[in-house]
């Protein structure tokens, strides 16, 4: 992974909004529908090249596809494994993000979702609407996958001709994110967890190979804290969390460090998020991920004083740091002189050459719904590459 021994580089998490065409083309395949599947890859890959081309403008130094091919990360038990049938909405155990769930017993899934009931009766349906079917696990899991990805790595390189960029980051998600509470299979959470993770290993090693680097995303190492109720003593779920990470790094086994980055955040809706889990309860669980560049949220006001981590945990020699200077969760555009603030304070704690600045988290998720409206996004990019060149003339002066 590139680092810059004069400048500070700059990068995303990831996931951005897509084009409406491409966004109902995925949902209706989500439901189950009929999609001319040509057609929608002929939008995905001018979308994807439209994305690649707007973050070199910009000065994106280490950019993704944008995510515009995948439909979501909780339908990849759907489409990229085997083993998960569809399950009627009126069978018990079904998923409480899946379709066919009231709005009631799905707020009742998170300890912070309970106590703002009020806000997230409100604000769930129009900001985060079910539509995968569910399902359950009761078959042995493998990788089914590789069309769907082939055709996105393909996607990705043709658009990365003759742009010029540093580098370029392909996000696949962690094991212990996917099939949550849909185990109908295997006689305990360990064994289908590390088998989630041994299917999932196969994309790893195919994005890697195809010259990218491979983003980790794994919200649930701080998230799922907020989904335990009653809320569990932390070693205990910290124990959970351990088990997690072994089974990421199972799969990770073979792939160099140097190829990894690995993203944690707290959920990326937009909400008071009072329930977080602190980093410093999890930080050196998420330094034992085999990964060489660790990416967290830094921007967000719930999470912005956790600079000050860094000033006891040392991060581990040859490893980096992307924090995130440019939070999703708001439109307001941060000045460039705060981005500047924030990566200068982590580079006066860290080294200047460690640290890559960020975004907390994407600016979609997946094809349901996008968090910011493009030209916000667009906007926050131009800030965060400009408080980087303010960051880099006075780090480097």
């Amino acid at each position: 992974m590139k680092t810059s021994a004069s400048r500070i580089l700059t990068t995303h998490v990831g996931s951005m909004p897509r084009p409406e065409s491409i966004k109902a083309m995925l949902r209706a395949r989500l439901a189950g529908q009929a999609v001319d599947e040509a057609q929608l890859s002929a939008r995905v890959e001018e979308a994807v090249a439209e994305a690649v081309l707007g973050q070199a403008r910009v000065g994106i130094d280490v950019v993704s596809d944008g995510e515009m091919g995948k439909t979501s990360f909780l339908a990849y038990a759907d489409e990229r494994l085997t083993g998960f049938v569809a399950m009627s909405t009126g069978d018990p155990g079904i998923p409480s993000s899946n379709a066919g769930v009231s709005w009631a017993r799905r707020i009742d899934t998170r300890r912070e979702w309970r106590a703002f009931r009020d806000y997230y009766e409100e604000y769930l349906p129009r900001a985060m609407p079910p539509s995968a079917t569910s399902t359950v696990c009761q078959g042995p899991i493998s990788y089914k996958g590789h069309p769907r990805l082939q055709r996105e790595l393909e996607t990705f390189k043709a658009a990365l001709g003759g742009v010029m960029v540093e580098e370029a980051f392909v996000p696949a998600i962690a094991p212990a994110m996917v099939g949550r509470g849909q185990n109908q299979y295997y006689a305990t959470e360990e064994e289908y967890v590390f088998a989630i993770a041994e299917a999932l290993a196969t994309e790893y090693k195919a994005i890697v190979d195809a010259g990218f680097i491979l983003q980790i995303d794994d919200p649930g190492l701080g998230e799922t804290w907020d989904m335990m109720i009653p809320a569990p003593p932390l070693e205990e779920y910290r124990k959970k969390q351990t088990r997690n990470i072994e089974a990421l790094n199972r799969a990770l086994h073979g792939i160099p460090e140097d190829r990894v980055r690995y993203h944690l955040c707290w959920g990326s809706w937009q909400g008071p998020h009072v329930h977080d889990l602190g980093l410093r309860d999890i930080v050196d669980l998420m330094l034992r991920v085999k990964a060489q560049t660790y990416s967290v949220e830094a921007a967000t006001p719930r999470h912005s004083y956790e600079w000050r981590v860094w000033e006891d945990v040392k991060l581990p020699d040859g490893k980096l740091l992307i924090p995130g200077v440019i939070a999703h969760t708001t439109a307001v555009v941060e000045h460039p002189e705060t981005v500047a603030e924030r990566i200068m304070t982590f580079a006066r704690l860290l080294g200047r050459e460690r640290v890559i600045a960020g975004v907390d988290c994407g600016f979609a998720q997946g094809a349901l719904y996008q968090r910011q409206h493009p030209t916000v996004m667009w906007a926050k990019f131009e800030a965060l590459v400009a408080g980087a060149r303010l960051a880099s003339e006075r780090l480097w002066r």
